[in-house]
């Protein structure tokens, strides 16, 4: 479906044209229309699936109309992560290039000339404040941010938030909102909790389930089967066969991340890392490094797995495996994103993860090759994962495959 089949305005899709946006993607199709019609949505939709503009342009579009109040805060987007704040705000800023519509990124991390920016573009009334759960309290308790004229409340990967404890701070603002806001919920996973959040929060909403994807078959999946100790001689040795450019590593720890990135920096590889200890100037720095092909090879725990618009990656490597199959798809999605859509992944599976990596398989449907260990790492350990974790994987694989690509209203 193109974006001039929807009832957009016109400066919208000038917005959209300039940026050579023209055909929707799956959720942009099924969730800007019941955007449109004001109903409030829970949405499931993994990341790279457009969902920030899913939610965006419908929200443009009906602030554009000049309908609603001015110097007031029209709408809230909450997001896990200043990463994803970022990175919403700057698709914001594109789209409204033909458009008086006012944003306004509220995260910490920052100095106290952001914090009177943040707090200047509130007062003053910026059409949408792109916000982490924190930082948005903070402001709120100095006692200048007015929510009651909030027409439109968007959660973005509501299910991370949770993860990261944030359902108190989610219903404080919720709290503040008057009865008659829109409430829009996008997650990457329907857990039992983000069900029982929606039926708190939504009004008879719609639901769009975007069946969870298994990674492209352009994506060339591969692992290793070692122990924790083989582990980085093995990457050593892979990035000394052939030079790195555009990788990322993924670990499962701030602490290993340091701990790898210091190894490969001794290697004298091109590394930088990517967590939560770092400042936000210094993981702005990053970013942009790794952005620019100022740096090779990006050592990261999630953080990046998710909402971080990254293309022409050509290597994942999982360092560690990360907690349920769905964080892995999210993980390897980052490459196999650029023009010619081919990408490289390879896991590390050590004798205590291996249960973990069958669930994977199980859920990918196919089996992951297995890259023979040279005798010179050492005896490696046979694929063995323990028999237990069978019916518990076929269990999660049953409930996943009821999902289908529809919506429907309840």
């Amino acid at each position: 479906m193109r974006f001039d089949e929807f009832d957009l305005e016109d400066a919208v899709l000038d917005g959209l044209d300039a940026m050579n946006f023209q055909e929707a993607t799956p959720v942009q199709e099924q969730t800007i229309p019941l955007i449109l019609e004001g109903k409030d949505i829970i949405a499931c939709a993994q990341t790279g699936t457009g969902k920030t503009a899913a939610y965006v342009l419908p929200v443009i579009n009906e602030l554009s109309k000049g309908e609603h109040p001015e110097n007031a805060i029209n709408a809230v987007i909450m997001a896990p992560t200043r990463e994803l704040a970022q990175q919403i705000d700057q698709q914001i800023e594109g789209f409204t290039y033909f458009i008086p519509v006012s944003a306004v990124a509220v995260y910490g991390g920052t100095d106290g000339i952001t914090w009177e920016q943040q707090k200047r573009g509130m007062e003053m009334g910026a059409d949408i404040v792109i916000a982490t759960p924190g930082r948005l309290l903070s402001h709120i308790k100095m006692g200048y941010v007015d929510l009651s004229q909030v027409s439109f409340f968007i959660l973005d990967e509501a299910d991370r938030m949770l993860d990261m404890g944030f359902h108190d701070d989610i219903m404080q603002v919720y709290k503040l909102l008057p009865p008659t806001c829109q409430i829009i919920m996008f997650s990457a996973t329907m857990p039992p909790k983000i069900n029982a959040l929606a039926q708190t929060i939504l009004k008879t909403p719609a639901v769009v389930d975007i069946a969870i994807s298994r990674p492209p078959e352009s994506i060339i999946q591969t692992a290793y089967i070692c122990y924790e100790a083989q582990k980085l001689r093995i990457l050593e040795d892979l990035f000394k066969q052939s030079h790195p450019q555009r990788v990322i590593i993924f670990s499962s720890s701030k602490v290993k991340v340091k701990e790898l990135t210091t190894a490969l920096k001794r290697q004298k590889f091109n590394v930088a890392a990517m967590h939560s200890d770092l400042e936000q100037a210094q993981r702005e720095e990053v970013m942009k490094a790794f952005k620019n092909g100022h740096i090779d090879i990006l050592v990261a725990t999630d953080v990046v797995s998710r909402g971080i618009d990254i293309s022409d990656i050509r290597l994942v490597i999982n360092f560690d495996i990360p907690h349920d199959p769905e964080d892995y798809v999210h993980r390897i999605g980052r490459t196999a994103r650029g023009t010619n859509g081919e990408g490289l992944a390879i896991t590390f599976v050590s004798p205590k993860e291996q249960s973990k990596f069958q669930q994977i398989e199980r859920f990918l449907g196919k089996e992951v090759y297995k890259i023979p260990i040279d005798a010179k790492y050492g005896e490696a350990p046979g694929y063995a994962p323990p028999k237990s974790s069978a019916s518990k994987s076929s269990r999660s694989r049953k409930s996943r495959s009821r999902r289908t690509t529809r919506s429907r209203s309840h």
